[in-house]
């Protein structure tokens, strides 16, 4: 078994607190990361908003006199910091009752970039950040390939339909030199590695091009990202799920499991030499998933491979390349039910 299932009282504590963050997840003025102040000019109330700008000073804006609309307006705010202190509270009962949660670091970044709209605007949280965040979406702890220091974003970018708003635009590098934790791009800017922690690094992908692995600007979140072979099926149809931190929860866009499984298949045997340690991670991933799934929604897991081995033969071959390799690898496991296997 790649897995434990949770106990009743995680998988009910994790689902009380999915349900309240995907709530606070439609944002109003009661999320705005800032504080309302009152002055007194001339025997007059005015009101402002102050919140810090990209450089962690506080900026104050002028709002206008006070009135019965703006003391509505600034009330929904203050019911906004009940909400997140609520929010705070189930997400270290559900920790407490057993869920898995990520670190503190990992999550300050993840967090700043979800602040900043990067999932309203179509990114989705890929890599093994996901697949932990699957333990409490589906009931599991995995017992093992849930460790890592990278963190992996995707978007789409025009080739990929994921019916998720695009009216959303951010500036991806100001974000992360925001965050002030030593962070620096590499030289093709789709990297981005913490001066004072070479392994610590965040990483931005996305389907491919034209212009094959050549970096593409994705305009609504001015960030360059890399072109990766076969990205495009795990970004298709992103469902959401909530990451666990002390800090709170984070609601990201993710890709469905058994998408994320298969594409594991897909991508590993495009891993060069030097990455054999990650390629060998893919298929311990793949492996827990499709292990899950075999035990739950065998069908599911079929379906989503007739659809992957029907898209040419450069899909088909990689994907039966990724199969043999899980099959040597986990002799245990019975695949049998994938089509053509």
């Amino acid at each position: 078994m790649f897995y434990t299932p949770l106990t009743t009282a995680a998988q009910t504590a994790y689902a009380a607190l999915r349900s309240a963050s995907l709530l606070e997840g439609v944002r109003s003025v009661a999320s705005l990361p800032g504080s309302f102040s009152k002055k007194v000019i001339k025997g007059r109330h005015y009101w402002y908003y102050q919140t810090p700008d990209l450089t962690g000073k506080q900026k104050q804006i002028f709002l206008g006199l006070a009135s019965d609309e703006l003391t509505e307006l600034i009330d929904l705010h203050r019911k906004g910091d009940e909400r997140k202190l609520h929010l705070r509270q189930l997400t270290r009962q559900a920790i407490a009752a057993g869920c898995p949660h990520i670190v503190s670091t990992h999550a300050k970044i993840i967090e700043r970039l979800a602040d900043a709209g990067f999932f309203q605007a179509g990114g989705i949280l890929v890599g093994t950040h996901v697949y932990m965040a699957y333990q409490n979406y589906l009931g599991v702890r995995w017992h093992s390939g849930a460790q890592t220091v990278d963190l992996d974003f995707a978007h789409a970018g025009k080739n990929v339909s994921v019916a998720i708003p695009s009216d959303v635009t951010m500036d991806m590098g100001s974000e992360i030199e925001a965050l002030k934790m030593g962070f620096v791009p590499v030289s093709s800017l789709t990297t981005y590695v913490k001066s004072d922690e070479q392994d610590l690094q965040i990483d931005f992908v996305t389907s491919t091009h034209r212009g094959g692995d050549t970096p593409v600007l994705i305009k609504a979140l001015n960030a360059i990202m890399q072109p990766l072979k076969f990205m495009e099926f795990s970004m298709e149809a992103p469902i959401q799920v909530t990451l666990l931190a002390q800090r709170g929860p984070i609601v990201v866009n993710a890709p469905p499991p058994e998408k994320y499984a298969l594409h594991k298949l897909l991508v590993h045997g495009e891993r060069p030499q030097e990455m054999r340690v990650k390629a060998s991670k893919d298929l311990e991933q793949a492996a827990a998933l499709i292990e899950y799934l075999l035990e739950n929604d065998s069908e599911l897991l079929q379906e989503t491979w007739k659809d992957l081995i029907s898209r040419g033969p450069g899909w088909s071959r990689r994907a039966a390349e990724g199969l043999q390799a899980l099959r040597k690898q986990y002799p245990h496991l019975d695949v049998g039910v994938l089509h053509g296997a």
